[in-house]
């Protein structure tokens, strides 16, 4: 099994594990970047989306791409890759004016689909190849677009990220449910700024992102990145 395949396979049992639960975030007041509230900037670091086609990438559950669309009248397209992830956005928030949820891998979705004016992910980004997805935003997103990330740094156990381009194991926890094994691509800013590089794209900021608890070693990162207006070529 690959490890995109583990990982697609990991959140559709989550998702399920969820759906059984019978639980459903709530649509934020804010746009937040990390698990916890009140922490980094808001929705604004993606510039003005009004009216602006939006890609929610691995959107989970949809309460993020609702709020885009409720309060900054965005036109979001809400992409998911697990089937019951899926399920709990649609059995929420279907017919929701402004959001098209989408059932469907991201790189497979961006060949087809007209170019969008922003793209961002909370998150799930990592659970993908970078040498698979930056290639795929590149070409999916307008010239000038904003492309923001968050992405994990730290993770429970304290461990930071990586300094080469691989894939480690990281575990999906749920409460009282066994934590499922995936595979993530956790990443020292530095690489990600390479491979964003790389990829057409001009990195403007990285953030760490830190809790208020002092016990808790998760830290997040947040990219802002933008697509360069002409794609880069390297010398022959």
């Amino acid at each position: 099994m690959s490890v995109e395949d583990l990982n697609a396979e990991a959140w559709t049992v989550y998702g399920q594990r969820q759906l059984n639960h019978g639980y459903m975030p709530p649509v934020p007041e804010r746009l937040e970047w990390a698990p916890w509230e009140g922490v980094g900037p808001g929705a604004e670091i993606l510039g003005d989306v009004t009216g602006k086609r939006v890609l929610d990438i691995g959107s989970g559950p949809g309460h993020h791409a609702v709020h885009l669309a409720r309060t900054h009248d965005a036109q979001v397209t809400a992409i998911e890759l697990s089937l019951t992830q899926h399920q709990r956005a649609i059995s929420a928030h279907a017919g929701t004016p402004g959001v098209h949820f989408v059932h469907g891998d991201v790189v497979d979705h961006l060949r087809t689909a007209q170019p969008f004016d922003a793209a961002y992910a909370i998150g799930s980004l990592a659970f993908t190849d970078p040498h698979r997805s930056l290639p795929a935003l590149r070409d999916g997103l307008r010239p000038g677009a904003p492309l923001i990330l968050s992405l994990l740094h730290t993770d429970l156990h304290g461990r930071g990220p990586s300094t080469t381009v691989a894939p480690r194991e990281q575990m999906l926890r749920l409460r009282d449910d066994p934590p499922l094994p995936t595979r993530m691509w956790v990443l020292a800013p530095r690489l990600w700024a390479d491979l964003l590089t790389e990829h057409s794209f001009r990195v403007e900021a990285i953030d760490l992102l830190r809790p208020s608890d002092e016990n808790n070693p998760v830290v997040q990162q947040l990219i802002h990145a933008r697509r360069h207006r002409r794609r880069r070529h390297r010398p022959q």
